[in-house]
């Protein structure tokens, strides 16, 4: 048995607003398709989550789900999936974009019911009436179970769905479940995450946790596997490995699965250049080129147009307007060819300089919470609780990003204060 596992494909994603954006997620979507699922022969393909990039889907990316989903089906090749934050139903209707593809039947669509404190699982089936067609899928040997968005409660419904996979138990079956979380030790962000421990609750049910949501690939004892996003959805993400997991499962269900990230991906670079110590703005022209053009080669291999970003950083001695920005940009998109050039400057000047002693190669993030920390700690009424304080600005920020629902950022909230008055009492 053969399987494609694929998450965080994030169609109709625009970075920086370029009109090519759209088409890059599709791109690299299609072209692991042709390679991976039918170049392959795979038996089946499991998408654990975030298939589109926002819950409201613009006409152009439904285009793109639509052709790639049937590439699939012309194939004869089933899509199992999940929702995942960014492309689940809003609170308010029981639609969504996922729901219509499955009625269109491009993909089967699997979650849970809750029941009481827990949860059941039904066998899915086209003829059912529900939003949700079924919670559990039999394709060959494999049963795939799956499961819904749960957020910062995943701690609380990890136990719940082992209890309720294991009422589904088919004897010689390969069992799956497809995850949408973070997992602690391997998150690239604040939110709460799930602990590998807890998670290991499902070995006593699974013998395969497809995870998704984490924009990068990892793999925990052969059992847990998160292959990363398959484009760059953010460029602090740049350096991260991410590609998509072919998997072949022996008859005595041994896994062995290939990382493979062999497909089109537009690429990126970054380039960090302070600012300190140079008195003329000729100089800090010059100076960003020299640094471009030494590593011109990197990326100038024939393939598709890069995307380059250069952050300014330290202590400006001269006013911000007199920045050549324009120039910097002409000169570099011509020495690179490159598709789009963004200039970030966080230079500050030195009265009001804020995480001075952060990396240079620090993600957004990391420099997010040092600026708020910064800022924070200047009360005297929040000294000792900067981190924390830092940590829950940045958590609801990117909850709120993400088109997270207000109940759910204010579970996040809660969770926090609860855990800032259990420590005053220890």
């Amino acid at each position: 048995m053969k399987f494609l596992h694929i998450s965080d494909i994030h169609l109709g994603c625009t970075r920086y607003n370029l009109p090519e954006s759209q088409r890059d997620f599709f791109d690299a979507w299609v072209d692991v398709l042709k390679k991976y699922a039918i170049g392959e022969k795979v038996d089946f393909v499991i998408m654990c989550g975030d298939f589109f990039h926002k819950r409201t889907v613009p006409p152009e990316t439904m285009d793109y789900a639509f052709a790639g989903l049937s590439l699939l089906r012309d194939a004869g090749i089933p899509v199992v999936a999940i929702e995942g934050n960014h492309d689940q139903k809003h609170s308010d209707t029981p639609y969504s974009w996922l729901r219509s593809l499955e009625k269109w039947r491009l993909l089967h669509l699997l979650e849970p019911k809750s029941e009481g404190d827990g949860f059941i699982y039904e066998p899915w089936d086209y003829d059912r009436d529900d939003y949700i067609n079924g919670g559990y899928i039999d394709i060959g040997r494999a049963r795939i179970f799956g499961s819904a968005w749960y957020g910062g409660q995943m701690r609380w419904a990890v136990p719940r769905l082992t209890e309720a996979i294991k009422a589904n138990h088919r004897e010689g079956a390969f069992h799956m479940l497809m995850l949408h979380t973070d997992v602690e030790g391997h998150q690239k962000h604040p939110l709460p995450a799930i602990s590998v421990a807890a998670l290991k609750e499902l070995k006593s049910a699974v013998d395969y946790v497809g995870l998704g949501h984490t924009h990068m690939h990892y793999e925990i004892e052969n059992w847990a596997f998160n292959p990363g996003s398959i484009e760059v959805t953010n460029i602090s993400e740049f350096r991260e490995t991410r590609g998509v997991f072919v998997v072949e499962v022996g008859e005595d269900n041994s896994i062995n699965a290939r990382h493979v990230q062999d497909y089109h991906q537009r690429p990126f670079e970054r380039f960090n250049f302070k600012v300190d110590g140079y008195a003329e703005t000729t100089e800090i022209t010059e100076g960003i080129l020299e640094k471009v053009n030494s590593r011109l080669r990197y990326f100038q291999d024939g393939g598709p147009q890069p995307i380059i970003e250069i952050k300014l950083t330290g202590r400006l001695g001269i006013p911000n307007s007199m920045l050549e920005m324009q120039k910097i940009r002409d000169e570099v998109k011509k020495s690179a060819d490159a598709l789009h050039v963004l200039i970030k400057n966080h230079t500050t000047p030195v009265e009001y300089a804020v995480a001075e002693d952060v990396e240079e190669d620090a993600s957004r993030e990391i420099v997010e919470r040092r600026v708020i920390e910064d800022l924070v700690v200047r009360d005297n009424r929040f000294k000792g609780k900067s981190e924390q304080i830092a940590r829950l600005v940045v958590g609801v920020k990117r909850q709120a990003l993400g088109d997270e629902s207000p109940e759910k950022i204010a579970d996040l909230i809660g969770q926090e204060l609860e855990a800032d008055r259990e420590a005053e009492y220890v």
